[in-house]
């Protein structure tokens, strides 16, 4: 899941990072971020001028291509789901009782009314395997390296940026994910506002996720617990849990 961003964080720090180049440094990011198999506990809360909205959820992830998350709270929230499955994509609602798979013409659309959408949720990947990545800076902050890389989809590339750019710290935890459209013109940014130790490791505590156009308008996401490295059964990741929970 990419952006719950916005969440689940790495296995260890890899080597002497000044000997890595642009595309190890993405790799390891990712791998960071979600690690062999993990799950987490985790709040979103959705901030618009005139209200703000909150919801609880349980995730959970194995390699980089299955995950599933699963509201807790609100009540009238709760079972509320998604699940990933390499390229394909579900959602449950209890209140209708149906599982739906999104089509790649929805793949662009808002995830549960958030500023993250259904794409960035669903492939975390996509910027291993279809970009081309360029180192375009290192700078020191407060005694951490900072990678700043630029990556950029081959022509080929079944994906919806036209650019992105990455600042990635040197114990992998990223700092800041900028998505530029099709023009170069920048559409929304992911920044790390709190980064602290949980599950023995250092994550991003805190991502949100904003859009130039509305800059007052933004989602956050808060990890509240997590685990790494857990086992996870493979029918966890299935469309029969998906609508009939059998939690770990």
């Amino acid at each position: 899941m990419r952006i719950l961003t916005i969440l689940l964080l790495s296995l260890t720090a890899m080597g002497p990072a000044q000997e890595r180049d642009a595309d190890e440094i993405i790799r390891d990011a990712v791998d960071h971020w979600r690690g062999v198999s993990s799950y987490s506990e985790i709040q979103m809360v959705i901030h618009r001028p005139d209200w703000e909205r909150s919801m609880t959820m349980r995730a959970w992830t194995q390699g980089d291509e299955q995950s599933l998350v699963r509201v807790t709270e609100p009540a009238r929230d709760r079972g509320n789901g998604t699940l990933t499955d390499d390229d394909s994509m579900w959602t449950y609602s209890p209140r209708v009782n149906r599982v739906i798979k999104i089509p790649s013409s929805m793949m662009g659309q808002s995830w549960m009314g958030s500023d993250f959408s259904n794409k960035d949720i669903a492939k975390a990947d996509d910027i291993i395997d279809q970009y081309e990545h360029t180192l375009l800076g290192v700078e020191v902050v407060d005694g951490i390296t900072v990678y700043e890389i630029e990556s950029i989809p081959y022509e080929d590339a079944a994906v919806v940026w036209g650019r992105e750019v990455l600042r990635i710290r040197e114990d992998n935890v990223v700092l800041e994910h900028s998505f530029y459209d099709q023009d170069g013109e920048l559409v929304k940014t992911l920044q790390s506002l709190e980064i602290g130790e949980m599950g023995g490791r250092v994550v991003a505590l805190v991502q949100r996720m904003a859009k130039v156009e509305t800059p007052d308008e933004w989602t956050e996401i808060r990890v509240l617990a997590v685990e790494y490295d857990i086992d996870v059964p493979d029918s966890m990741f299935t469309l029969s849990n998906l609508r009939n929970p059998r939690e770990l």
